[in-house]
């Protein structure tokens, strides 16, 4: 839903207005003297608008998300890729050169 506001409400509250975007997916109209100027969305609302991601990419995050894989820190992720390389170079102590 489409919330209008004004500029200097806008202004005054822009950190609470942020979080009702990214967190709720709320759209703002920002207006300025009373005419509508500009409108306050998050990335993701932005994304799924401006840019939306390829069937390819839309399938192997849904693949991922079916296997757990969107939870992964980037911890987790950088053990992974260390432990894949140790079993390719199982000759190089710490799998590293």
């Amino acid at each position: 839903m489409d919330r209008r506001i004004d500029a200097h409400i806008a202004r005054t509250q822009f950190g609470q207005i942020m979080d009702l975007a990214t967190k709720n997916n709320e759209r703002f109209i920002v207006d300025r003297r009373g005419e509508p100027a500009v409108v306050i969305i998050s990335v993701q609302e932005f994304i799924r608008i401006a840019a939306p991601p390829p069937d390819w990419l839309q399938k192997a995050w849904a693949g991922a998300k079916r296997r757990g894989l969107d939870t992964l820190t980037a911890a987790d992720i950088e053990a992974e890729i260390t432990a894949h390389r140790r079993k390719q170079d199982p000759v190089t102590p710490g799998g590293t050169k």
